[in-house]
């Protein structure tokens, strides 16, 4: 029986070790309840499970991430955003807030910064790693 006390999180990734990465973080904080590694695949299973928060890569085959949350914007009531991605340039954050996103965490933080993120998110709060140095 799925535990609903805890906040129901979708993922979305086309790398499956990211995946595997992400599940092992993230499971002991909350019901996760999918994921994808594309953003058709995003769209169709975040529209059937109805996920609190979609933690999601901006780069996905045929549809990125900011496209998929797009289509959900445009579909009505999308759960909270969190991008976890290797992007590393304001014009993507700026992208990503622009849709409506209210976190955004770099791969390489993930470990640190992932948890706050999405429980920032559920909190109506932003949360946006630091820029790194190249």
């Amino acid at each position: 029986m799925p535990n609903h006390s805890r906040p129901r999180v979708f993922l979305a990734d086309d790398h499956s070790d990211f995946l595997k990465a992400e599940t092992t973080l993230l499971e002991p904080y909350f019901e996760l309840v999918g994921t994808a590694c594309d953003g058709a695949s995003l769209v169709s299973e975040v529209q059937r499970l109805h996920p609190d928060v979609i933690v999601v890569d901006i780069s996905m085959p045929g549809m990125s991430g900011i496209e998929a949350i797009q289509k959900l914007n445009q579909c009505g009531s999308p759960p909270k955003v969190v991008f976890l991605t290797i992007q590393n340039d304001k014009q993507f954050v700026d992208a990503c807030l622009a849709e409506g996103a209210q976190g955004y965490v770099w791969k390489s933080l993930m470990h640190s910064h992932l948890v706050p993120a999405i429980f920032a998110a559920l909190d109506n709060r932003p949360y946006v790693s630091p820029l790194q140095r190249r």
